[in-house]
């Protein structure tokens, strides 16, 4: 294994890092959390159009690059360095593989390649905040009880003379809100033969309704999607065993996220450094002191070796899955991010805890995160059971 990034994968994220810095500051990033989409369109068409960042992990057949996990991941710990709010991981991280994995030729070949270009913004609905559950992260449900399992409640889908219609509604839908093209988990089949399979419903479908909602993160927004007898269509076939493929999806969402939060921890720490640097109390400047350089060094150390493991988990999601690595890699890249913030606010004094400075957000993102896809001692336990870490010899 040659860990060094390729000439390629080090233009991806020079390209991306000088790009956001110029349209991503704080004050865009608090007027874009504001618009009613929860970020900037205009971003978002630059990202895709010239960048090409919901491509990179799609197959050249369809418009994309044709690259693997690790480049999307790369461009990832770009965005999260900067807290960009963007359609990026609800569309090419949490839909376009389920489309790529699932869909029919005729599916693939309408939706991939609007996809590529940043016309066509997806979402993944899961209903009920069981995200991590249904991504295999933080538990494996072979029977899909997250969703329902048939009974009330969850997304229900049931055959119409002209196809299929779900009834129902998922809470915490990551761009929920605004994305044009729902991929959404439902039950069908009744309590006693219950099976998940996944449809797409438009956005501008008859019987659905969509609501942003107040989340801790207003840089992750989300919205809650009720669904009242709304078309929809059946992604691949009815011989799809959705469970599979949404646990396979985990890890890559998994080293997707891990190294967004890397990119965020490296981020408000390097801006604790500068700011201690030339902070000055009693005569000299606060970084100076024993005590905070120790707990700076300890965080630089947690932030390191969560680089090191979401680089892993990239690798292993693209080449050998294992979703021990995915796991592990968002546990320790998510704990790294929270010491960071939590360093940043309480060195930066009273203004890290003010509305106008930016460090609040950090801390925000690591606990929405967490609160999204963990909590982390519950991935630290999945990753542990999937290693048989526990079990006696011979059992």
């Amino acid at each position: 294994m040659d860990a060094r990034f390729t000439d390629e994968q080090d233009e991806i994220r020079r390209t991306l890092r000088e790009l956001l810095g110029k349209r991503c500051g704080p004050e865009e990033l608090r007027a874009a959390v504001d618009t009613p989409a929860g970020h900037d369109s205009a971003l978002w068409a630059l990202l895709a159009g010239q960048l090409g960042l919901p491509a990179l992990a799609l197959p050249e057949a369809y418009g994309g690059a044709g690259c693997t996990v690790t480049e999307l991941a790369l461009a990832c710990e770009e965005t999260g360095r900067v807290l960009a709010p963007t359609p990026l991981p609800a569309t090419a991280v949490l839909a376009a593989p389920l489309l790529l994995a699932l869909g029919t030729g005729a599916q693939r070949a309408a939706l991939l390649p609007r996809i590529a270009t940043g016309e066509l913004t997806a979402a993944l609905a899961v209903p009920g905040p069981a995200l991590a559950t249904a991504l295999a992260l933080t538990g494996r449900d072979r029977r899909g009880q997250w969703a329902g399992e048939g009974r009330a409640g969850g997304v229900q889908a049931r055959r119409a003379e002209d196809g299929w219609q779900l009834y129902g509604q998922a809470d915490q839908v990551l761009d929920g809100h605004s994305a044009e093209l729902l991929v959404v988990a439902a039950h069908t089949g009744g309590f006693a033969r219950s099976r998940v399979l996944l449809f797409l419903v438009r956005g501008d479908a008859t019987g659905l309704t969509r609501v942003r909602q107040t989340a801790l993160d207003a840089t992750r927004p989300q919205g809650r999607v009720q669904l009242r007898h709304a078309p929809a269509e059946l992604l691949g076939d009815e011989t799809v065993d959705a469970l599979p493929a949404l646990a396979r999806l985990g890890d890559t969402v998994a080293a997707c996220l891990a190294a967004e939060a890397v990119g965020a921890a490296a981020r408000v720490l390097e801006r604790t450094v500068e700011y201690v640097g030339r902070r000055e109390q009693f005569g000299r400047p606060v970084g100076s002191f024993q005590a905070v350089k120790h707990r700076l060094a300890d965080a630089y150390v947690q932030v390191q070796a969560a680089r090191s493991a979401a680089y892993y988990a990239a690798w292993a999601a693209a080449t050998a899955p294992d979703e021990r690595a995915g796991a592990l890699a968002l546990a320790q890249a998510l704990e790294a991010l929270r010491r960071a913030a939590a360093e940043g606010i309480q060195l930066h004094g009273g203004i890290g805890f003010t509305w106008e400075h930016e460090a609040h957000l950090y801390f925000k993102r690591a606990a929405g995160d967490e609160l999204l896809f963990g909590p982390v001692h519950r991935l630290r336990a999945h990753a542990a059971d999937a290693a048989h870490v526990f079990e006696e010899a011979g059992t």
